[in-house]
């Protein structure tokens, strides 16, 4: 089970291993899990920012694990990993990952136990998490309720035990029902909003969210929905990974690909990106994809919703592009802001900048709607300006 803000959900088989391994390679048990694996060796040493380093290495979930231990103290310096821990969520996207995990802020505590009261995490050598701990307590006392799942939680889980992942998570809400917003234009809602649009050759799918197997589910949906007609195109609008993660099934399929030119280099490296461990469809049939990069404003031409595509190149939204309907007069604003539980917005500024975009390019819009955000009167958006401009603090 997690408990996110308060509420508690049924966690998955994903998560729960992941969590066993983070225990396993924890630096309080990690060379105790290097012996007990019964595979460990030592390899040549090494060094790592000029000092000595001692190396073990052992396999762990059929994955290899390797620690570098300082030739001085012989404590731990790093630990790297390639298993399940380190491909657990949004990492997933990017392919084969190496966890490197830094240990420093050694303490000196009860038994003369010495841990590490800071974590430094790389995935890929990019930043990934600090964990710092503010206390420790050796042999403390458990809550024994701190571990009870409730009887709601637990029928979720007996209902789905490996639970929901990014790959087979379910395409929409399954509470919301996919609606058509504007003739031959249907919007699924759910956590990442997807939007299929019937032109006169084929169908075109807004955004490619969190995986492969989300993709194809959205692509299975076109299919239903219109049935025999080809996809022809799929636009990502953002570099952030909810719009961009599924991006390799369309590759896999030979679908072109419509997106920001200053997102060029990380659709690239996430094509590119070996997927050995799991392999999807563009690992067992690589493809070269077909880019067609927005420098400004462009048009997918069709008789019937024609769509026309313009970056927003906003200082908050320089990596983001808007799509909009003009039969329709709809606009999609990619992922500039979301609304907050009590109807608040929760950037101003990039309502703005949504807003300046618009009059930019000349755009006559009555509705709009976002990854997050359902479709919408526009003129809510100039309320959210004016509100902002006439405030002395972005906290009031």
């Amino acid at each position: 089970m997690r408990v996110i803000g308060g509420r508690e959900r049924a966690g998955n088989a994903e998560q729960v291993k992941a969590l066993q391994e983070r225990l396993a390679l924890s630096p309080e048990r990690l060379l105790v899990t290097a012996v007990d694996s019964g595979s460990a060796r030592l390899e040549p040493d090494t060094s790592l920012r000029t000092v000595p380093q001692r190396v073990i290495s052992f396999d762990l979930d059929g994955s290899p694990v390797r620690i570098f231990l300082n030739a001085y103290s012989l404590l731990p310096t790093r630990v790297d990993y390639s298993g399940p821990m380190a491909r657990q969520g949004f990492w997933a996207f990017t392919g084969d990952v190496t966890s490197s995990t830094w240990y420093g802020i050694w303490w000196l505590a009860k038994d003369g136990v010495h841990l590490p009261m800071a974590w430094t995490s790389e995935s890929n050598g990019l930043p990934d998490r600090v964990l710092v701990a503010r206390s420790v307590t050796i042999n403390g006392q458990l809550d024994n309720k701190t571990f009870e799942i409730p009887d709601s939680v637990r029928k979720k889980i007996a209902d789905n035990p490996e639970g929901a992942t990014l790959e087979n998570y379910p395409l929409g809400t399954g509470q919301e029902p996919e609606r058509e917003i504007a003739p031959g234009i249907w919007f699924i809602a759910g956590n990442w909003n997807v939007t299929l649009v019937r032109q006169d050759d084929g169908v075109v799918i807004l955004e490619a969210p969190i995986s492969s197997g989300y993709s194809a589910k959205a692509i299975a949906e076109a299919q239903k929905l219109f049935p025999g007609i080809p996809v022809k195109a799929v636009i990502t609008t953002s570099d952030s990974w909810p719009h961009l993660a599924g991006i390799r099934e369309y590759v896999a399929r030979g679908i072109p690909i419509y997106a920001l030119d200053l997102d060029g280099p990380i659709l690239e490296r996430t094509i590119t990106a070996p997927h050995t461990h799991e392999p999807d469809l563009l690992q067992k049939s690589p493809r070269k994809a077909v880019f067609h990069f927005v420098h400004e404003h462009e048009r997918l031409a069709s008789e019937h919703n024609p769509i026309e595509l313009m970056p927003l190149r906003g200082p908050t939204t320089e990596r983001q592009m808007m799509a909009y309907f003009p039969e329709s007069r709809l606009l999609y604003g990619s992922d500039a802001f979301q609304i907050n539980p009590d109807g608040s917005y929760n950037l101003p500024q990039t309502v703005d900048e949504v807003l300046q975009a618009a009059d930019r390019e000349h755009l006559e819009v009555s509705r709009y709607f976002m990854m997050h955000v359902s479709p919408s009167p526009w003129s809510d958006l100039r309320a959210v300006v004016e509100v902002a401009a006439g405030k002395d603090s972005p906290n009031e």
